[in-house]
């Protein structure tokens, strides 16, 4: 017998047992009646020649009451009581972001610059509840308007901030009382991002940046990103450009980056590595980014170093003031950089302006045999594949890897990304796969169950399918989905399938790929692919600022956190609220008894939320959920 759950509030039990029994057999009787009478309708995306699962989709109204007493009746059996919604936080926690304390990690110890890195290990738990948006805030604009205009009542960032700020109206256009706008009304975009991309192509030895990828470069991270107008553009070019920039207070650049729905985490190198695999990113780029790298004995550029796929290319951007093109044998600032960067294996490809670009060897055994004298050391270890925010090494590490391919070796395009499928020989090197576990097979067999899925997912992102959600005053009647979706949280993403599955369907949208840490480490394959993606543990909180994504999808991942020790359940559900925008969707899909146990956690969320069966009778089952619009 299959049913659909839905959201209902929980049976008052409070009476004397004999009628409490008479009367929940009751409901089943009645529960037993009307699903016999209702048959199943598949949805319009089902085939019934697929093996793969599909989903259910009747919400009449009797079925969903029948299949909701039901359900109501097994959490009754399983001492489930009436849940107490979560209370709203206060003003003071709108914009809150936890693990990034600098008073607390003072008090901790933590000085020379890592007072400013992640420590949640010395965050305090808090109040439980729920963080509402501010006053003024509202749903941000569809693309593509809505990577050049915000809500500036949607940041932290006032209109008195904005005008003192000298850089960033250098960047930024206020348009009206309410916006911010990134370009001018012409296109072109104030701070001349178009013209420097071009140029960094032309360093490269590009006619333009329209050939990046024909050079092997698809993937950038950019650190200390400003307001993401380079990535932005990047964007426009297929490269996948990851701004990470430190926690700041007001104005940052991370949120604001997110709000214009672009690819960003908050981070920074001060003394941890990144939470990233060597031989992640294609280039690493920093324009004015504050960033010393001269420091701590040049373990900033070792950083970079470690992060760089052979080949890739490293582009640094100073201020005017600070310019490297006077003179390299005259300047204090360009002649330690590139004698440290001949040191570990760099060559200076070009230079001009404020500009240099340097590239990294694709000849591993350059590292072996170069000059010593005074240069970082050979790391002892070379696997740190699971480096995930370990202290920053001086050694040099990741060249003696199954995984050390040049980029500019690659060749193949798909649908104008640099193939999301990735060829036998890319996941096979020399006759063995170079992420364990990982088969040819298996990987296609993933990405044609993603791309079933996604279809069936669409069809699910609408309030049609929960009766009692308010539609906005002036709205017309809302086709799925309800709201656009600029950004997808991918919270377990295993091989980056339903990335490759939004691409195959050409929906405009990018996925932030999360591999837990914990399960096997596929963020390697997941970059590769031309992806973004990052390693995280789910016991604690996601570098990001509140509001930021308008979907969280998770396959699998909550029976991984309750199998976790010393990871709750509820807590990852705050978290997930923090991090959704105002009528953000969420799907999850894991065994019936951890979804049962999600529903609950969803409640108290104050999410809509349903329960969907999946037609091949296995134990899994689907949440869908939408985060309301809470006023207070």
């Amino acid at each position: 017998m299959r049913s659909q759950f839905s959201h209902q509030p929980f049976i008052n039990v409070g009476r004397s047992p004999p009628f409490t029994w008479m009367f929940l057999l009751f409901l089943c009787f009645i529960a037993f009646i009307a699903t016999l009478s209702l048959s199943p309708v598949k949805t319009l995306d089902s085939v019934d020649s697929s093996p793969l699962p599909n989903i259910y989709k009747n919400y009449r109204k009797l079925r969903e009451q029948a299949a909701s007493e039901v359900l109501e009746i097994r959490s009754l059996s399983l001492g489930i009581t009436q849940p107490r919604e979560l209370d709203i936080c206060g003003k003071e926690r709108e914009n809150h972001v936890p693990c990034y304390n600098v008073s607390e990690n003072l008090l901790a110890g933590f000085h020379s610059g890592g007072e400013f890195d992640r420590h949640c290990e010395v965050s305090g738990q808090g109040n439980r509840c729920l963080i509402r948006p501010p006053k003024e805030y509202k749903i941000p604009l569809r693309w593509p308007a809505g990577r050049d205009v915000i809500w500036n009542g949607n940041v932290k960032i006032t209109k008195d901030q904005f005008l003192s700020s000298g850089s960033m109206t250098k960047r930024l256009m206020l348009l009206e009382e309410n916006q911010i706008a990134f370009h001018s009304e012409d296109g072109t975009i104030i701070d001349g991002v178009k013209g420097y991309s071009r140029q960094v192509a032309e360093m490269l030895g590009l006619a333009s940046d329209s050939e990046l990828n024909q050079a092997g470069v698809r993937t950038v991270l950019d650190i200390g990103c400003g307001f993401g107008s380079f990535g932005a553009h990047l964007l426009s070019v297929n490269v996948t450009t990851i701004c990470i920039a430190a926690y700041e207070m007001y104005g940052s650049q991370v949120q604001l980056a997110l709000e214009r729905g672009l690819p960003a985490l908050i981070g920074n190198f001060i003394s941890r590595q990144l939470p990233y695999p060597s031989l992640s990113f294609d280039m690493v780029h920093c324009a004015q980014c504050g960033i010393m790298w001269d420091a701590k004995e040049g373990a900033f550029l070792v950083e970079v170093d470690r992060l760089l796929k052979p080949g890739g290319y490293f582009v640094l951007t100073l201020p005017s003031t600070q310019q490297l093109s006077v003179g390299p044998k005259h300047s204090t600032i360009f002649e330690p950089l590139d004698e440290f960067a001949k040191g570990i294996c760099w060559t200076l490809k070009a230079q001009r302006d404020e500009s240099s670009v340097w590239q990294k060897t694709a000849d591993a055994d350059c590292y072996v045999f170069r000059r010593q004298g005074g240069m970082p050391p050979l790391c002892k270890t070379v696997d740190d594949l699971d480096a995930y925010y370990q202290p920053l090494r001086s050694c040099l590490s990741g060249f003696s890897g199954k995984r050390w391919a040049p980029i500019q070796n690659r060749s193949h395009v798909h649908n104008g990304y640099f193939s999301f499928q990735l060829s036998s020989d890319e996941l096979a090197v020399h006759g063995k796969t170079f992420i364990s576990g990982v088969h040819p097979d298996d990987f296609y067999e993933d990405f044609s169950f993603w791309v079933s899925s996604l279809n069936n997912y669409w069809s699910l992102l609408t309030p049609l399918i929960f009766s009692d959600h308010p539609k906005r005053p002036g709205d017309d009647d809302p086709l799925p989905p309800y709201n656009m979706l600029r950004n997808v949280m991918d919270m377990n993403a295993h091989y980056g399938g339903l990335n490759a599955a939004f691409l195959e369907a050409k929906k405009s949208v990018w996925v932030m790929n999360v591999v837990p840490v914990g399960v096997p480490n596929t963020l390697p394959l997941i970059l590769d692919r031309g992806f973004a993606g990052v390693l995280h543990n789910w016991c604690e909180s996601f570098p990001t600022y509140p509001r930021t994504y308008d979907m969280l999808h998770a396959s699998g991942l909550l029976s991984h956190v309750l199998g976790t020790e010393g990871c709750d359940l509820s807590d990852l559900f705050l978290e997930m609220d923090r991090i959704l925008r105002p009528e953000g969707w969420v799907v999850l899909c894991d065994k019936v008894q951890v979804i049962e146990k999600a529903r609950v956690l969803a409640i108290l969320n104050r999410w809509d939320a349903r329960v969907i069966e999946l037609q091949n009778d296995s134990d899994q089952r689907l949440l869908v959920c939408q985060k309301p619009f809470l006023k207070k």
